[in-house]
């Protein structure tokens, strides 16, 4: 195995792989109604990459380092016999944990077939327990009854399930207590990720996001905390313990204070681009090289070649002139994963 770093220093530990572009949801700060509607031109089958060519891929970033694969959309159980993938994955040796991220509606499902196909954990999306605030926000497409189902059947099926929440000011910042009470009670851990400018199409102002800092202050007077260590480097969520041992939350704060200088995550689109940053603008064509006969040996280096020239940082480094020049260039998250 290769001791990848890239030009801070950073090893290669994480692959993100987007299997679809497309999501039943139309959530605001990631695939608006209006920018993706009726019309919206996904990709066709072809321009996405097969699950053959997907497990090639990982077999060679599992060369490289990588020890941790997480499958990501668009809605990624919305790509057919996706279990079928993650026992492909799970057969690889060096992959020591799957994890799914997912908006949860099928979840109920497909969780037991994803826990025999071998996937270790599944971070669901949930921005609201009001019905109506919910509704809204995922562009009038899902209730929270249905994501709640899903997420007790991947528990009951063995899965860790961990909650997404993004935060937004003016849409569900009154939701962080009480949603903090219910997973508290559930026992299942709950993430709040800062509103983030990712893409081109959410609208994203700095003004809307609710900061790590505010976030804590409202769950420790509704139950104190104390933060605890990373279960591991790079860790993208700073954990935090309730003070009576009944479970942890963490924030996801890419705005307010960034974990770029840890940042061990390679993404790859669902049409097969090699992205090093959430946030990035440009990538490399994967799917070409897999589909032009490139051998193994060939495709591995030309990855080599993208991380050890990496030095993105580009949430340390936002700032207006940043924001200015990236406006209208940044890869969608619906392509590339949260």
């Amino acid at each position: 195995m290769t001791n990848l770093q890239d030009q801070l220093h950073r090893p290669l530990r994480d692959l993100r792989i987007s299997v679809t572009d497309r999501c039943n949801f139309r959530c605001q700060y990631c695939m608006p109604a209006e920018v993706f509607g009726p019309d919206y031109a996904f990709l066709p089958s072809d321009k996405i990459l097969s699950f053959e060519e997907i497990e090639r891929l990982v077999k060679i970033f599992v060369s490289l380092g990588v020890k941790k694969v997480r499958i990501t959309g668009g809605e990624p159980l919305l790509r057919r016999d996706l279990p079928k993938l993650i026992e492909r994955i799970h057969r690889i040796a060096g992959v020591e944990d799957i994890a799914l991220t997912t908006n949860g509606t099928l979840l109920k499902k497909y969780a037991n077939e994803l826990a025999r196909a071998g996937l270790s954990r599944v971070a669901v999306s949930l921005d609201s327990l009001n019905e109506e605030r919910f509704f809204e926000m995922n562009g009038h497409r899902g209730k929270v009854k249905t994501v709640l189902e899903g997420i007790e059947k991947a528990a009951e099926a063995g899965l860790q399930v961990k909650i997404n929440m993004v935060v937004q000011k003016g849409k569900n910042e009154q939701d962080i207590v009480s949603m903090a009470e219910f997973f508290k009670e559930k026992q299942h851990i709950l993430r709040f990720i800062e509103y983030m400018d990712v893409g081109n199409s959410n609208g994203w102002r700095l003004d809307d996001v609710v900061s790590k800092k505010e976030i804590i202050d409202q769950v420790h007077q509704f139950s104190p905390l104390h933060p605890v260590d990373p279960n591991y480097k790079g860790e993208v969520a700073t954990r935090y313990q309730y003070e009576d041992a009944q479970g942890e939350i963490g924030v996801i704060s890419s705005v307010t204070d960034s974990f770029c200088s840890t940042c061990s995550r390679a993404r790859i689109s669902a049409e097969g681009t090699l992205y090093t940053c959430l946030f990035a603008t440009e990538g490399m064509n994967l799917r070409e090289l897999l589909r032009s006969g490139k051998d193994d040996e060939t495709i591995t280096q030309s990855i080599s070649n993208v991380w050890e020239n990496r030095k993105d940082r580009y949430s340390d480094e936002r700032n207006e002139q940043t924001m200015k020049k990236r406006k209208n260039s940044k890869i969608e998250m619906s392509h590339i994963g949260g």
